[in-house]
């Protein structure tokens, strides 16, 4: 397993999903996505795995307000705006391989092992 764990460092969920692997003695590789963001491949590889760029964006955020994002019209001008602000994105987004998830999800998680 190749587990991945975007998210940011205040963030309870992501905290929680931290805690679960490492309870759990599985290695997972922490990426804090407001000081690295998150590569085109693996936005693209992680979109795919979770059914599109809707189910990534925190619309609670600060920056998705800040930035307008709800009132642009094309999709590829909110990916760009999604890219440029990693702030946006709904954390945790744990990955493994191919196979991602958004959110504390465990149930999913036991699966993979």
């Amino acid at each position: 397993m190749n587990i991945q764990i975007f998210g940011k460092s205040k963030c309870f969920d992501t905290r929680k999903a931290e805690r679960y692997f490492k309870e759990r003695r599985i290695k997972y590789q922490m990426i804090d996505l407001r000081k690295h963001g998150m590569s085109l491949g693996e936005y693209k590889s992680v979109k795919t795995a979770v059914g599109g760029m809707q189910e990534l964006i925190d619309e609670h955020s600060k920056e998705y307000e800040d930035n307008y994002v709800k009132y642009l019209s094309e999709e590829q001008d909110r990916e760009e705006k999604l890219l440029e602000h990693p702030g946006m994105f709904q954390t945790p987004i744990v990955r493994n391989g191919r196979q991602a998830t958004v959110g504390y999800q465990p149930d999913v998680w036991k699966e993979w092992v």
